[in-house]
């Protein structure tokens, strides 16, 4: 992961013993030493201690944080005594950030209730997110009340809340790219752009026929051709793969990641069917996998909330993500389900993966036409689930997250495919059904549901469903 910049606040009430400051600041330099987080904070000739505790503190931490603004993600408020509630609530006002902010109190020591080390920051936190919550200033917990900054649990505290200012930060920023129409017969993956770009997100779009053109002027001994070429060789096992079908994929990647690139494309929502079989003779699923494998998130019949919720569980949990269906039972197990795609996740999902063509797809277009798919089975391991959508009736987005696992249950059938358990699955499908969720989903082979959801919810202002009270 890349460095992130976080704006540090250490609380202070004059009335409270100074070393519990210095103290935490030497416990903070330490916590974050050897991460990649780095902080931005009041040095001790900025403010009394570098902390925030008066309103001129409170003015030269707003100060410094605006002069930062572009590279802070969140902001860390340590609370290593009561603190000041108006001079942290304040400082965040007037810096006018708009990012997450996490608040942390360190604990009493029973021992230790004298005036010489009393903290009583047990009860300043409670005061802080009071004045928080007056502001309008949302903010995410650590998972005990009171914790200390050299603790395991606070150390898991900061990767979770780093993550959820990648999600934030990410979603805010994120540029989709919708290649084609979506297949006709689907009305499924409709989706409001407008009200994508109300959450900064934004939609560019170009045309198969664009695509197909500039990969048909494209010529088979391009130097990029070939280099596109030698990675789809070297990504998957291929054998039985006519060459001519190899070359037209590769061209297909050189054209998608050419205008990715002038477009600055996080993610792509492709039309995989049926003009690029009928049109230009493959699938494009072994492409779309390398993307999402280089963590550049690709979803099939341009499913662009599908893609967003992709991107999203991309940045919660920094492994490469999949859109599947919810496809089929498990036997009379109500807790297990089969998820499946003609083929086009990331190849960390199938250790087994290999190029092919699409059965389904070329029952009707002709399976000399669906080479590209790509096939291969997920092996056990955590899964967490969640799907974004757009409510165009209420003017909302809405998502939902929860978690499971993926296991070794017999499974035989072709395509991108998994076994999923998940804690009452019927349960959830009864919300998916009821409340006009689409049969896609995304996964990562990774447990961040609750990170998803804080980001989702608490910063974006989304309605969030999380099955089993999932919470960060």
């Amino acid at each position: 992961m890349s460095k992130i910049a976080l704006g540090v606040i250490v609380g202070n009430r004059d009335f409270f013993p100074d070393q519990l400051v210095t103290e935490a600041r030497r416990d903070l330099a330490e916590a974050l030493s050897g991460t990649n987080i780095e902080a931005v904070m009041l040095d001790e000739n900025q403010s009394k201690l570098g902390s925030v505790e008066t309103w001129e503190h409170a003015q030269r931490c707003a100060a410094l944080f605006r002069a930062n603004r572009d590279r802070i993600a969140g902001v860390l408020v340590c609370l290593p005594n009561f603190g000041d509630e108006k001079g942290v609530a304040e400082a965040l006002k007037m810096a006018e950030l708009n990012v997450p902010v996490l608040v942390q109190a360190y604990p009493d020591d029973l021992n230790q209730l004298g005036v010489e080390r009393r903290r009583d920051a047990f009860c300043g936190k409670i005061s802080v997110c009071n004045n928080l919550r007056q502001y309008g200033i949302p903010f995410t917990l650590t998972g005990q009340h009171t914790t200390p900054v050299s603790s395991g649990d606070f150390r898991c505290d900061l990767e979770r809340f780093v993550a959820v200012c990648r999600v934030v930060r990410g979603l805010r920023r994120a540029r989709i790219g919708a290649v084609g129409a979506r297949p006709n017969a689907f009305n499924t993956t409709r989706y409001s752009e407008k009200l994508l770009q109300s959450a900064g997100i934004a939609v560019s779009t170009i045309d198969l026929s664009e695509v197909f053109g500039r990969a048909e002027r494209t010529g088979d001994g391009d130097a990029r051709v070939k280099e596109k070429l030698q990675s789809i060789l070297g990504y998957a096992a291929a054998s039985g793969v006519p060459d001519a079908s190899l070359t037209r994929m590769a061209k297909l990647g050189v054209v998608l990641a050419e205008w990715m690139e002038q477009n600055g494309i996080h993610a792509t929502a492709i039309q995989c069917w049926s003009s690029m079989q009928q049109n230009f003779g493959v699938n494009c699923c072994t492409i779309m996998s390398m993307m999402s494998e280089n963590f550049m998130p690709s979803a099939c019949e341009v499913d662009v909330t599908g893609v967003v919720t992709m991107y999203a569980l991309q940045l919660a949990s920094g492994r490469p993500s999949a859109l599947v269906d919810w496809n089929n039972n498990y036997g009379q197990d109500p807790n297990k389900c089969v998820l499946f795609h003609c083929g086009n996740w990331a190849r960390t999902f199938l250790l087994d993966a290999r190029i092919g063509t699409a059965p389904i797809l070329g029952s009707m277009l002709g399976e000399q036409n669906t080479y590209g798919a790509l096939a291969g089975r997920t092996p056990a391991g955590p899964l967490t689930y969640a799907r974004v959508s757009t409510d165009d009736a209420a003017g909302r987005i809405r998502a939902y997250v929860g978690e499971g696992s993926f296991t070794d249950d017999p499974l035989a059938t072709f395509g991108s495919r998994a076994v999923a358990e998940v804690p009452q699955l019927q349960r959830l499908l009864r919300y998916i059904c009821k409340n006009g969720f689409e049969h896609h989903a995304a996964m990562s082979a990774s447990h961040c549901a609750g990170v998803l959801a804080e980001a989702l919810e608490t910063y974006l202002g989304w309605d969030v469903y999380s099955q089993g009270g999932t919470k960060l």
